[in-house]
Formats: structure tokens, sequence, C-alpha cells
């Protein structure tokens, strides 16, 4: 099984240049905690992340109306191809300790998001799926 068969298509993304709130915005929107920053091209740049913005933005005292995803995205971000393995994918994410990796097509380009849970909830063992599944329910506010 490869990445393309679980990950989450065409994800909401943002420029360098992208306000913070308008990124806070896309995450409620698309009820995610996760935005990658892309070029022009649609190649990835960086990723900002609901947790970037608490620390590197309000934590520090940053002015929300004028900080971009620029000035508190995480770069460089590690990749992976649509056509990697889940095994593989898992190995770097554990590598790597993040909970979500990049998917690029062949040109580099941003065509998804691929999560631990979306790997997890591929897999055989039921039992692990379905508390990975309630663990990622969005909490109703």
């Amino acid at each position: 099984m490869n990445v393309r068969s679980v990950m989450t298509p065409d994800p909401a993304t943002c420029q360098a240049s992208t306000p913070v709130r308008e990124i806070a915005r896309l995450m409620l929107e698309n009820d995610c905690g996760l935005v990658p920053v892309i070029d022009a091209t649609g190649r990835p740049l960086g990723t900002v992340t609901d947790r970037d913005i608490a620390l590197r933005v309000v934590a520090e005292g940053r002015d929300v109306h004028s900080c971009t995803a620029q000035d508190c995205m995480t770069s460089p971000v590690t990749t992976v191809s649509l056509d990697s393995s889940l095994s593989e994918t898992t190995d770097l994410m554990e590598r790597e300790q993040v909970r979500r990796m990049l998917v690029v097509d062949r040109d580099g380009r941003l065509c998804g998001i691929v999560a631990q849970a979306d790997i997890a909830l591929s897999g055989r063992d039921r039992r692990t799926a379905d508390l990975v599944e309630k663990v990622s329910q969005p909490q109703q506010h």
C-alpha cells in the first residue's frame, strides 16, 4: 500500500506572504492543524501549524496582524512521494519526529498530506484504527 491510497488530497495552502490570521482562519474552516506554505509553482516551502502560531507568534508577543507565514513557518520540510510505501513513510515520520508529512508529485508539487492517523486507519489492527479514529475526531465547540 502506498501514500497515495491514504493521503488527504489537495489540502488548504498558503503563500509565504499570507498573514497569520488568514492561516488561522484556513485551519478553522478546514478543521486542520497544519497548512503547507507553497511557492508560485506549488512546491512546498514549509508548513505552519497551530503550534507554530501559538509558540512563535502569540507566546513571543508578536503582532498577529503583521506576522506572515514566512515569520513562523517550519522550514525546510521533508516530503514523501505519491508512491512512497506506508512503511517508508512511517519510518521517516519517526526519524523526523513528525505526525504529518507533505506528499509531492514527480515535479515536487504539493498534492496531499499524509498523517500518522491515516496510516493507522489503513492497518489491519481494527482496535488501533478505532482508537486513532476516536482521538482524531474534531471537538465540538
